[in-house]
């Protein structure tokens, strides 16, 4: 039986292509239409294969951005092995500037997939049973998009193969980044990268900033480190930086692992927050306010700080829910420590 998704390029062929992948939709403007989603393919000779993405979510431009540019100069003689680049994953959520794809499927909420289930879920069938299993290594990059302001960073799970670990771990620092993160699954199952690494592949994620902006230091941070991690697995010719040989301090990488950490809004209202990311706080620190409009005179309700640690994640967005997430924290913690 053929996939409901199609590739119009050859994923075995070396040299440079550039072509699209092809899914149904059905539309008030088409009842019968296609959802074009481009891809590139560059290979030549021995070496991984290195599946880059970006915009699996659609409100998360960072990756998307360095997908394009890397799409359009990268070139076989370049290369060792394979790169496979879809700059954009959720081309309607990134039109439309929204997180979610426009039926409110979360992408990043939709693996393994089905064959047989809606066009998110035949997308993601597609990357874990043809994409992921003929790649070494998955690069994943997200932002906060227009909800958050993160840290820039590359993260990771810690996952329980310690020589996965290492090499995630590795691929993590490649990126050159001023922080790491280290990240726990709290808003369900399902993502991309878990299946990636279910099926023991190099993973690579980050979280580029975001707040509804992108400056010029991060789209450098985004390019430079992209290339730098295709370099460090030996998908890239050239000699791989280091933040030593850059002049750089090390990073700090931050453990966000515990799920105290994740500070959700007890009421709704406006979110005034008191830190930002990067922050020191101590436990208890008063981090943020959320007041009403419905009940002026009332006292906004308190934020405290879960932890000593670091402010990782600040809320972009003012206008709050209850249950909305609203400052991440996270707690230093020695690199050699993920190892043992």
């Amino acid at each position: 039986m053929s996939h409901p998704v199609s590739c119009t390029l050859d994923l075995d062929a070396p040299g440079r292509q550039v072509g699209r992948l092809e899914l149904a939709k059905s539309t008030n403007t088409a009842g019968w239409g296609r959802e074009f989603i481009p891809i590139a393919i560059v290979a030549r000779g021995e070496g991984p294969t290195v599946l880059v993405l970006g915009g699996n979510h659609g409100d998360e431009y960072e990756g998307q951005v360095a997908g394009l540019k890397l799409l359009r100069e990268l070139g076989p003689e370049q290369v060792s092995g394979r790169v496979i680049v879809i700059p954009c994953l959720s081309r309607a959520a990134s039109k439309a500037s929204t997180r979610l794809w426009p039926s409110g499927a979360n992408f990043n909420r939709s693996f393994p997939g089905s064959s047989e289930g809606s066009p998110s879920e035949q997308l993601a069938h597609f990357l874990s049973t043809v994409l992921i299993p003929m790649s070494d290594v998955v690069i994943d990059m997200h932002s906060g998009g227009t909800t958050s302001r993160f840290l820039p960073c590359s993260h990771m799970h810690v996952v329980d193969d310690l020589v996965q670990r290492r090499a995630m771990l590795e691929g993590m620092l490649a990126w050159c980044s001023d922080y790491h993160f280290l990240y726990i699954d709290v808003a369900g199952h399902g993502l991309l990268p878990v299946e990636a690494e279910h099926q023991g592949k190099l993973v690579i994620t980050t979280e580029l900033g975001g707040g509804g902006s992108v400056s010029a230091a991060v789209h450098r941070l985004a390019e430079r480190g992209l290339r730098n991690v295709l370099r460090h697995v030996g998908a890239l010719e050239g000699e791989v930086e280091t933040r030593a040989s850059m002049g750089l301090a090390d990073a700090v990488v931050i453990d966000g692992r515990d799920p105290d950490n994740y500070v959700l809004a007890p009421v709704s209202g406006i979110f005034e927050t008191l830190v930002d990311p990067g922050d020191p706080v101590e436990k208890g620190q008063l981090v943020g306010r959320i007041h009403s409009l419905e009940l002026p005179e009332q006292f906004p309700a308190a934020i405290l700080a879960p932890r000593d640690g670091l402010v990782a994640v600040v809320r972009a967005l003012s206008v709050t829910e209850q249950g909305d997430s609203v400052v991440v924290c996270g707690q230093v913690i020695e690199r050699d420590a993920l190892l043992e």
